[in-house]
């Protein structure tokens, strides 16, 4: 491996392997497998985007974030994570990753399990509300490792709180926004999601349709799911609902994909009216720039990455305050206000 100026311990630690292992991976040694490899290698890369707090002295708390997600996504976390650890002093907070864009949940259930026995000082989560999952969580928390939930919530579990926005009243925001900007008449609207088991999506649909009930009785509105909110199959799905739906010209999009929801449009030689999407990832900020997307609702990840951590904090009683749920501001971004 390349030269880097960490100690073994440390490295073990931001790994979750054991100081033996690193110690094979980085001299060499045969018998490792590739995938232990690459883990050791992800943690040095890790610690060199966080080198300022690895550095420092006093009591450090390591954090893990896990999350399902599509990577856009997650890598807007990861990076907002990383730029608000130095803020959080004079307490010292590393994090690690765990971070997939599909998978069954008995892997979230199996990662969260890994980390009880691994130790923690706290998790960040975002995962499909399943009972599995919540089993997890419970279990954590019971080893007296909190877990703060992000964008969308475990609230039947043990976790300590939420950290994200209304997403009900998100839903309901997208609807006056779709009904207001020019996509009238009775076209149906397109509604695309990632998972129903992500309770966050479920909200935002739930308030999306109950406004559109009370400001546009009349329009249908068309729904597509279970794509992860991964490209090809969003195009895929979109594509057979445009199909069906040939007078179809407005999109809530509440789980991403959208460029691969413009390209269905695209390639059926259609445009929609009016987009309303979330979340100003990098994708979303093309698409804003470009015109394409009509309006996203933002809400800022690096006060919801501070907030989650100081709420782990408060949980050790390393700062003040008190551990309760607090709803992030929805920001609406336009071509003309991305910040």
């Amino acid at each position: 491996m390349p030269h880097h100026p960490y100690r073994i311990r440390e490295i073990a630690e931001q790994s979750g392997l054991s100081v033996a292992t690193v110690d094979r991976v980085l001299n060499e040694r045969p018998g490792v497998r590739a995938s232990t490899v690459a883990e050791v290698r992800q943690a040095v890369l890790d610690l060199d985007r966080q080198r300022d707090q690895v550095r420092l002295a006093g009591r450090t708390f390591l954090v893990d974030l896990v999350m399902r997600a599509p990577r856009r996504f997650t890598d807007g976390v990861r990076a907002a994570l990383e730029a608000e650890l130095p803020t959080l002093q004079p307490a010292l907070v590393r994090s690690r990753f765990r971070l997939r864009e599909e998978g069954p949940v008995a892997e979230v259930a199996a990662t969260l399990d890994d980390i009880a026995r691994r130790g923690s000082h706290g998790v960040l989560l975002k995962a499909p509300d399943h009972p599995v999952v919540v089993e997890a969580v419970d279990r954590l928390v019971a080893r007296g490792i909190p877990v703060v939930t992000l964008a969308t919530d475990l609230p039947l579990s043990r976790r300590v709180a939420y950290v994200g926005i209304d997403n009900r009243a998100a839903g309901a925001t997208a609807a006056y926004l779709l009904t207001r900007m020019g996509a009238g008449g009775d076209a149906p609207v397109l509604v695309t999601l990632s998972s129903t088991s992500f309770r966050g999506e479920e909200e935002r649909e739930a308030g999306f349709r109950s406004a559109m009930r009370e400001m546009a009785p009349g329009r249908v509105l068309r729904e597509v799911s279970e794509t992860d909110g991964l490209d090809v199959s969003m195009l895929r799905a979109v594509g057979e609902v445009l199909d069906a739906e040939p007078d179809l010209d407005a999109v809530y999009s509440i789980g991403g994909g959208n460029t691969a929801v413009l390209e269905a449009f695209r390639a059926r030689g259609r445009t929609p009216r009016v987009f309303v999407g979330h979340d100003l990832d990098a994708d979303n900020l093309t698409l804003l720039r470009r015109h394409q997307v009509t309006a996203v609702l933002h809400h800022d990840l690096r006060a919801d990455a501070r907030q989650a951590c100081r709420l782990l904090l408060q949980w050790h009683g390393a700062i003040p305050g008190v551990v309760s749920s607090a709803p992030s501001a929805i920001q609406v971004v336009t071509p003309y206000n991305v910040p």
